[in-house]
């Protein structure tokens, strides 16, 4: 059974605090290993180590910092069996979902691999006689993230690229329940040239994020997961005077309008609802039937699950692979077995799974209302809700009125309804025709309401802003004509 510790100032550490936590596959219900969970003081140590990292590094050149990310972005892109294998061993995705995982952590390496484009800053000649004006953008410090169990590739890489490109030193604390993907991580980045210290894993659970949170030395926290945690971190981290991105939960919806494709349609909802066992933020839940779509789309999704292969990664059949823990598959189960009590119907029970491993099968609810903990909460599992609405109008006041706001989908032919779709739904992220609108690295993630704390969305241009500071530095040089003391305040004019 293998230890998965730390990686401090370069090289792998081993954990002094002699608490442990153990690591499962999901698909067998096994133990694996064990994580090393860090204490107060093993934080301080590992801050100390980016603060001092922090002071050249934040000073060296950007083509410096370029041509080491260039060099990252050939390591993962030959490490993406390895990575997937981890998160395959660990999380319990199926190998094809890990390595689109894999490939979309490495677009935002490539592009923080502009960075000294990105980092150039704006300049105004002769605002006053003799007077220039150049904004410069520097790095805000040590930056720590703390990343969900569902992206453990992913999510960090969202981080990871664009804090270190814009000169800051990154301290990660993974989730507990996969964390050797984060190691692997840690390989590459030294491979790749990073000085000791620039990119620090530090294993742990609540203490260690509580410590992160209000150590005097970290000055930003980035943060996936759920809505209730995303809160607290954002008032822990805000209240300690820290810059905070904290992204948290979704209920996302998909409406189908009644020119929609149906057979298009009901591929996507499989795809966006079923993928990853439906542990994804941007996972389709809540499919929006307009009128008379309902009943045919109903019926075309529910023929399609029995197609759904559920296996462990192992089977390269399989497509759907298990839960993260035993706790919940039980919690998804208790949805699906308690929804006909709430007045819905289940048309495709899921529930029991496979003998082992912490399997469910794919699961389609149909007439489900607001009100219900089906609708109502995150489910987090491959359960799939159908909510009927009469028309377009009332399928805008459903996704308007609910507490989240991160994704959601528009099938149609009609352009004019897909414009009006756009401009009237509170959500942050839109798909027209497109299940699962997760944007390229080159635009920003993020979500509204009760789906982000904060006005920081993740990686991208957002993600350069949220990890740089700005300063303005207004300039005038002498020349021979002479100067006098002037008390009136400076006018530009």
């Amino acid at each position: 059974m293998k230890t998965i510790g730390h990686w401090i100032n370069g090289k792998s550490a081993p954990s002094a605090s002699g608490r442990v936590g153990r690591v499962f596959d999901p698909a067998r219900a096994v133990q694996t290993g064990e994580v090393t969970l860090a204490s107060t003081s093993e934080v301080d140590d590992v801050v100390r180590v980016a603060r001092e990292a922090a002071v050249s590094w934040g000073a060296s050149s950007l083509s410096n910092r370029a041509t080491l990310l260039f060099r990252l972005r050939e390591l993962l892109d030959a490490s993406r069996d390895e990575l997937a294998a981890a998160v395959a061993a660990e999380h319990g995705k199926v190998h094809s979902d890990a390595l689109g995982e894999v490939a979309r952590g490495i677009e935002c390496v490539e592009f923080a691999c502009g960075i000294p484009h990105l980092l150039k800053g704006s300049h105004s000649s002769e605002v006053s006689r003799g007077v220039d004006v150049h904004t410069e953008l520097h790095p805000v410090g040590v930056v720590a993230g703390i990343t969900p169990f569902n992206f453990p590739v992913m999510v960090p890489l969202w981080m990871l690229a664009n804090a270190v490109a814009t000169g800051n030193t990154f301290i990660l604390k993974p989730s507990e329940k996969d964390p050797s993907a984060s190691l692997i991580l840690a390989d590459l980045v030294t491979r790749a040239g990073f000085p000791d210290g620039v990119f620090n894993v530090l294993q742990g659970d609540a203490e260690a994020v509580r410590a992160l949170l209000t150590h005097p030395g970290v000055d930003a926290i980035s943060f996936v997961g759920s809505t209730p945690v995303a809160r607290s971190i954002y008032e822990t981290g805000t209240a300690a005077g820290k810059r905070v991105q904290a992204l948290g939960g979704a209920k996302n919806h998909m409406v189908v309008l009644s020119d929609a494709d149906i057979e298009s349609a009901a591929n996507a909802a499989i795809s966006a609802g079923y993928g990853s066992a439906g542990e994804r933020c941007m996972a389709i839940s809540v499919v929006v039937a307009v009128g008379a779509v309902a009943d045919p789309l109903v019926d075309a999704i529910a023929a399609r699950i029995p197609d759904v292969v559920v296996g462990p990664a192992s089977d390269e059949a399989s497509q759907m692979g298990p839960l993260i823990t035993a706790e919940h598959r039980d919690r998804v189960r208790s949805y699906v077995q308690g929804a006909t009590d709430e007045g819905a119907r289940v048309v495709v029970d899921g529930s029991a799974g496979r003998d082992e491993g912490y399997f469910v099968g794919c699961s389609l609810l149909d007439g489900v209302k607001p009100g219900m903990r089906v609708y109502d909460d995150e489910i987090f599992g491959p359960v799939l809700s159908v909510v009927r609405v009469d028309s377009y109008d009332e399928a805008i006041e459903l996704i308007n009125s609910n507490q989240y706001g991160n994704g959601v989908a528009l099938f149609t032919r009609d352009g004019g309804a897909a414009r009006r779709f756009t401009r009237q739904v509170d959500v942050g992220m839109i798909g027209i025709n497109v299940p699962i609108p997760v944007p390229v690295a080159w635009h920003s993630f993020g979500g509204w309401k009760a789906s982000i704390f904060g006005d920081a969305p993740i990686y991208g241009p957002e993600g350069i802003r949220f990890y740089t500071r700005p300063k303005v530095v207004t300039s005038r040089w002498p020349e021979s004509t002479p100067t006098a003391v002037d008390l009136v305040f400076p006018a530009n004019r």
